[in-house]
């Protein structure tokens, strides 16, 4: 008998907010809730990620009652935090290069994917 693994919506927010808290996102950014919700949406469905502006940040305006451009803004404010505060031995791992390096901050969308993606491949949700 072959069991399923299904995660359930609060397992799954559970181990998006885990994760995001050892990227050091502090939780009283605005932008930490709408990136959690945005995680979550691409962990269900990755083709999301390729269309972060046309897709992912309508849809979470719609989700949280506000606007696109807020969206991108708070997300982007959010990851601005963690980089500079964050740890850079995570960051390497996931991005390849860390935040104490001369390398930019990830994108948006690079970072929701990278964060996304490990959240599925941790919970083998491929």
């Amino acid at each position: 008998m072959i069991q399923e693994n299904t995660v359930t919506s609060g397992e799954l927010e559970e181990a998006i907010s885990n994760f995001m808290s050892k990227l050091g996102i502090p939780a009283h950014l605005r932008g930490y809730y709408y990136l959690r919700s945005a995680v979550e949406m691409c962990t269900e469905d990755m083709e999301l990620v390729g269309s972060v502006t046309k897709l992912l940040y309508p849809d979470l305006a719609k989700r949280h009652k506000t606007t696109d451009q807020k969206i991108e803004r708070a997300i982007r404010n959010a990851i601005e935090v963690s980089w500079e505060r964050g740890n850079s031995d995570l960051f390497e791992e996931l991005f390849g290069y860390s935040n104490s390096e001369e390398y930019s901050r990830p994108t948006n969308s690079e970072y929701i994917a990278a964060v996304a993606d490990h959240i599925r491949l941790e919970y083998e949700m491929v």
